[in-house]
């Protein structure tokens, strides 16, 4: 699996939880992947959407600019079971190699 396959499948999996909001996703993410750039975060986010696997909306404001959040579609929840079986997959064929 590539990085961005993996950025995809922790977005997807944050979204499983609940809707999320961008900002959140974003801070949730560099907590754990703090060499990524949050312009590569939010242009997986706008991938996802756009291929239908997730949807956008506002929320309500609160004294500053409308948060945009996400959650996950039909088609989102089989993308993401989708790269969950592959990572699970590769951490198999990894561990049988003795790389862990």
């Amino acid at each position: 699996m590539l990085k961005k396959d993996l950025l995809e499948l922790c977005l997807l999996s944050l979204m499983a939880q609940g809707d999320q909001y961008g900002y959140e996703l974003l801070r949730r993410l560099h907590a754990v992947f703090p060499d990524v750039q949050e312009s590569a975060i939010y242009a997986i986010l706008r991938g996802i959407c756009r291929e239908g696997a997730t949807e956008r909306y506002q929320g309500e404001t609160s004294g500053g600019p409308a948060r945009k959040y996400y959650r996950l579609t039909e088609a989102g929840r089989a993308r993401h079971a989708a790269l969950l079986k592959t990572w699970r997959e590769t951490r198999d064929a990894l561990t049988a190699l003795g790389i862990e």
